[in-house]
């Protein structure tokens, strides 16, 4: 299976059957397309992110076993539990997104069929929508599976029309629908209210629960082979589909692409809890190494009180450790023009230690800001790290994790006002950032005038900022100045800027100033329900990253990520 961070269109590999309300009439769907599917695809496979005990995997192995398909261990299809995944709803989603594709039996398949949650014969609507979420987080588009059981035609119509808001609600796409089992006479009917939503419908009799799973298997392959039009449904499984993005799915990809880096993180607040349990997540995924500094009796004491089971894997560094200690002071004394005590002093901060770490090279990144502000950290790297080479500013960049995709925001942290050369140099840098955590940067240079609606001297500014992010980046897809509306809705991009390929596409958003990216971001993230994850630091030799102190365990699981891929790109250079 292949997974991806951005919203590009693909053929699918994956489809979920979704189902309102639970019953036979999901299973027997499931059991038929099972079969279909094995027609076109070798190495088909099944996954269950949401289960109650066995649920639907005691028929779909029986279904696989009857179609001589290679089913694996019963785990191998399993996410998690309704028990545990309510527990901790945000926690049981990123690991049903790590078990899907660390599933060998996914691994090993080129289509897999994801099986909503088997719920009573009355919807649920906050299931519905927990189903709807989980097929945003896997990728994939949906199948519904509804009953037509004691209804007619209108009503299997809207419970149709229901499923597909909520879907595509969560960032998903309808591809098709199964009425199963089915009333019969209202087959027409049905189409006929579903016409705006141009989906096939397929309406599948009933199949009596029997003894034997194989017996049951058989008579479901029968009932679909009755009702499914098979290359009506590979039509519709080959139309084109745009991946959302959720956090759970993005978090994901920056960890598997970390892992393929093993770099080495330093994070000098050791002893906090958030930073513990983050540092224990990563370490769980193996993304990176991880250096805490600390006493090591107290960290590992700390780490045993909450039950964390990785962080015996992390390397733990007292700054009291005057052979270290000391080799670092001399290093810093050949960067600074400081006395011998001014350096000593300054070795007491565990952001100054940790930054002296990534200038030695004994750690490859830094995160730090959970327990301290901004300026203690920035401040080491600027004296320290210092820019590339060619560099003169360092901007900052913020990751925005919406419900089906992710956008780049800058600068939202380190230039108040940015001459126009340095607002293209800070487009620049946040097209690096996004390409290497896997967004296609389309830049939109905002403004409160769109392609000259408005007059004055900060749409000045922002014109020559964008001449020169022309002249220096002529294949990168921009547009600007632009109002953020016109750069993000394609409606209003259509009636602000028409003809414009680029107007309400955009992905990467340079803001005019830091007022207005700053103000931007935490507007979003506060009313729009955005996960921000930042700011990112650009233009430093090596990555240091800075965390606010209202970070939750997923901002710094992000952001040390983050920070070894950005550790990629400066291998890359």
């Amino acid at each position: 299976m292949k997974q991806s961070s951005s919203n590009r269109i693909e053929l699918t590999d994956r489809v979920f059957l979704y189902s309102p309300a639970g019953g036979w009439g999901r299973d027997v769907v499931a059991a038929g397309l099972l079969k279909t599917l094995s027609k076109r695809h070798p190495a088909v496979t099944f996954f269950q992110p949401l289960y109650r005990q066995e649920g639907p995997l005691r028929l779909l192995s029986a279904a696989a076993g009857a179609l001589m398909l290679e089913a694996g261990k019963l785990e191998e299809h399993e996410g998690v539990g309704e028990e545990a995944y309510y527990a901790n709803e945000p926690l049981s989603r990123r690991e049903i997104v790590t078990k899907f594709y660390d599933s060998p039996a996914v691994k090993k398949a080129d289509f897999a069929l994801v099986i909503g949650s088997n719920h009573s014969k009355v919807a649920h609507p906050s299931k519905m929508y927990t189903d709807a979420s989980l097929s945003a987080d896997l990728q994939c588009p949906v199948l519904l599976s509804v009953s037509g059981e004691g209804r007619n035609a209108h009503e299997v119509a809207e419970s149709i029309k229901a499923c597909a808001r909520t879907v595509q609600e969560k960032g998903s796409k309808i591809l098709g629908a199964f009425v199963s089992p089915s009333a019969a006479g209202i087959e027409e009917q049905v189409r006929i209210e579903l016409v705006d939503l141009s989906i096939p419908v397929w309406f599948i009799g009933r199949v009596e629960e029997k003894g034997g799973t194989k017996e049951e298997a058989l008579a479901c392959f029968e009932a679909c082979q009755r009702g499914m039009d098979e290359e009506e449904l590979f039509r519709a499984l080959s139309r084109p589909f745009t991946a959302p993005v959720t956090p759970a799915c993005f978090q994901y990809s920056l960890l598997r692409r970390a892992a393929e880096k093993k770099k080495t993180i330093v994070l000098p607040e050791g002893g906090e809890e958030r930073v513990l349990r983050a540092a224990d997540y990563v370490l769980s995924h193996d993304a990176a190494k991880i250096i805490l500094l600390g006493e090591e009796e107290y960290v590992r004491r700390r780490a045993s009180n909450i039950d964390l089971s990785f962080i015996s894997k992390a390397k733990i560094i007292s700054m009291e450790d005057e052979a270290l200690k000391g080799k670092l002071e001399g290093e810093m004394k050949k960067i600074l023009p400081l006395k011998d005590e001014e350096v000593e002093e300054l070795m007491k901060d565990p952001s100054y230690f940790g930054t002296m770490l990534v200038k030695s090279g004994m750690a490859d990144g830094m995160v730090s800001g959970a327990v301290h502000p901004t300026a203690q950290t920035v401040r080491p790297a600027l004296r320290i790290i210092r820019t590339k080479p060619g560099v003169p500013i360092v901007s900052g960049s913020m990751l925005m994790c919406m419900e089906d995709h992710v956008d780049i925001y800058a600068d939202v942290a380190i230039v108040p006002n940015p001459t126009p050369s340095q607002l293209a140099l800070i487009a620049s840098q946040t097209c690096k950032t996004a390409k290497m955590v896997g967004i296609d940067p389309i830049v939109g240079f905002l403004s409160y005038s769109t392609l000259g609606s408005g007059k004055g001297k900060d749409v000045e500014m922002v014109k020559e900022a964008v001449e020169e992010f022309r002249a220096s980046s002529p294949k990168a897809p921009f547009v600007g100045p632009i109002q953020f509306d016109a750069a993000c809705s394609p409606q209003v991009g259509r009636l602000k800027a028409p003809g414009n390929p680029v107007a309400g596409r955009v992905s990467a958003y340079i803001c005019p100033d830091l007022d207005s990216g700053n103000i931007l971001y935490k507007a979003v993230e506060r009313t729009g329900g955005a996960t921000a994850i930042g700011p990112i630091l650009q233009g430093l030799c090596k990555p240091v990253n800075d965390l606010s102190r209202g970070s939750t365990m997923w901002d710094i699981v992000n952001t040390i990520a983050i920070t070894a891929l950005t550790c990629e790109e400066e291998d890359d250079e």
